[in-house]
């Protein structure tokens, strides 16, 4: 199957240029022009290299702010300006 219209890239051959060592979309177009022209098929050159749903990382702190609450006068700022 195609992923790549415009360059008439298939999974075969992304999937053998990964194992060749583009594991990246950027790598993948350096190695065949898939993603370089319309760029319709890079979400799907993500998903064929692991990339397609990423988990989304928890904030430093267990998301607690870095900093604590500080006023404008703990920071040096005129409240009046």
């Amino acid at each position: 199957m195609y992923v790549c219209s415009c360059f008439g890239v298939t999974e075969q051959q992304v999937k053998q240029h990964a194992e060749d060592g583009a594991c990246t979309p950027r790598r993948i177009a350096s190695a065949c022009k898939a993603g370089t022209d319309c760029g319709s098929c890079v979400r799907r050159i993500q998903e064929l290299l692991g990339r397609g749903a990423s988990p989304r990382r928890e904030p430093t702190g267990e998301g607690r702010p870095l900093l604590p609450n500080l006023s404008n006068a703990d920071l040096g700022l005129d409240e009046a300006a």
